[in-house]
């Protein structure tokens, strides 16, 4: 049995967890091209980090953390090979090749390991979760808080998620050129879930989850480094540093949302602001824009406005039409809705609501949004009634909150007027 995965709730000197957290990836990423044995190289590299966490604080960080981690990783998977009698064979042939190493191999193997976890097979919630732990570094435990589910239950589904992986007789490398294309959108989609859970919860008291978000592009950065010409994955990471630049004013200090208009904007965070422009930048300069540059690119505009009324809603509905034509996503048809009815008018938004009706019925997103155009169209009473209707669906707590006050809110106008 590998011992509990605590390392990151460890007290460690500032600078030693994020250096842990930064190396981990690699020494896994190294010992599973090596051996080919998931498990095994997870749980030796587990041990050895959390050896490193109780030994570095005392003695000071190794001149080669890396190496360190890599050489105590490898002793330990040795170690757990001759205890296991069935496993005889597979120590023979890690005895007769590759020594224990003590310098790190010039390649980095973050990105297949990455790859590997976001596997075609994995539907998105295998592949989340087995992404948080072997390339985030969080443990079983604070995957399982995140997500609201018992540890036992995210543990199964994790070492599900790498029996499949294994079943599928899938290699440990990158794939070939023709394939990786194809593989990185699984990873860019893996990643912008990630984020998107850890900014708008789905679930819980909390309308953020910042564990989840920061990691999403703490990940994304990773990413970047390994395809810096990759306009996607530019692209990814640009819309998370801008949408998450709006997170200190999202919120009240009670946890009730702020909506986007009434946001005190002074509270944005400009340094993600400017990193996430020069992004967009960056990706749109080759003319071709995939559905991660469009999205950064309309969140772009709604950074660059210095209050709600000059936002450019033109150019918004614009974008929003190329997402469209791209993705035929019924969520991106809801966002141009709400900014056709920026343009042209509550009821132009509204006439295109009647064409989701199928696809999102049961969304309370469509409700709330309907609720809002028809407040615009100076229909409350109506609006009201969609506010409860979508309140009643919401699943985060913030959310239900704040449409219930919208529902009250409206109420009280009318009985006043």
């Amino acid at each position: 049995m590998a011992p509990a995965r605590g390392r990151r709730t460890l007290t460690l000197p500032t600078g030693t967890e994020d250096l842990l957290r930064d190396l981990a990836p690699r020494v896994l990423a190294t010992l599973v091209r090596r051996y080919g044995d998931f498990d095994s190289a997870e749980d030796a590299v587990q041990e050895a980090m959390v050896a490193a966490a109780g030994r570095w604080p005392r003695q000071g960080i190794p001149e080669k953390p890396q190496a360190w981690l890599l050489q105590s990783a490898t002793r330990r998977m040795i170690d757990q090979w001759r205890s296991d009698r069935s496993r005889r064979a597979r120590e023979e042939v890690a005895l007769r090749g590759e020594p224990v190493p003590v310098e790190v191999p010039a390649e980095d193997d973050t990105l297949a390991l990455l790859v590997m976890c976001c596997h075609p097979s994995l539907t998105p919630a295998s592949a989340i979760p087995l992404t948080l732990r072997a390339v985030g570094g969080l443990t079983t435990a604070e995957i399982a808080r995140a997500f609201l589910v018992p540890e036992p239950t995210m543990g199964q589904r994790i070492s599900r998620a790498k029996g499949r992986i294994r079943s599928s007789g899938a290699r440990f490398a990158l794939p070939g050129a023709d394939d990786l294309a194809e593989r990185l959108r699984s990873v860019l989609r893996v990643l912008y879930l990630i984020f998107n859970e850890g900014y708008a919860s789905s679930v819980g008291p909390d309308l953020h989850r910042v564990d989840l978000s920061e990691e999403a592009i703490r990940l994304a950065r990773m990413l970047r480094q390994a395809r810096p010409d990759d306009s996607e994955v530019s692209g990814l990471l640009a819309l998370m540093l801008l949408v998450d630049a709006r997170r200190p004013a999202r919120t009240t200090v009670a946890g009730d949302i702020v909506p986007l208009p009434e946001q005190d904007r002074s509270l944005w965070d400009r340094d993600r602001i400017t990193e996430g422009l020069a992004l967009v930048a960056e990706a749109t300069r080759n003319g071709r824009s995939g559905e991660y540059v469009l999205q950064a690119a309309i969140a772009a505009v709604h950074d660059q406005a210095s209050a709600a009324h000059a936002t450019d809603w033109p150019q918004i509905l614009a974008l929003y039409g190329l997402l469209e034509e791209l993705t035929n996503s019924p969520v991106v048809r809801l966002n141009r809705a709400v900014a056709a009815a920026m343009v042209h008018g509550p009821v132009a938004g509204l006439q295109m609501l009647e064409a989701l009706d199928g696809s999102l019925a049961d969304h309370y997103r469509l409700d709330s949004v309907r609720a809002h155009l028809l407040e615009m169209d100076g229909r409350p009473e109506a609006a009201a009634e969609l506010y409860v209707r979508a309140a009643v669906r919401a699943t985060n707590l913030a959310e239900r909150r704040y449409l219930t006050a919208q529902a009250a809110r409206l109420h009280e106008a009318s009985r006043s007027a």
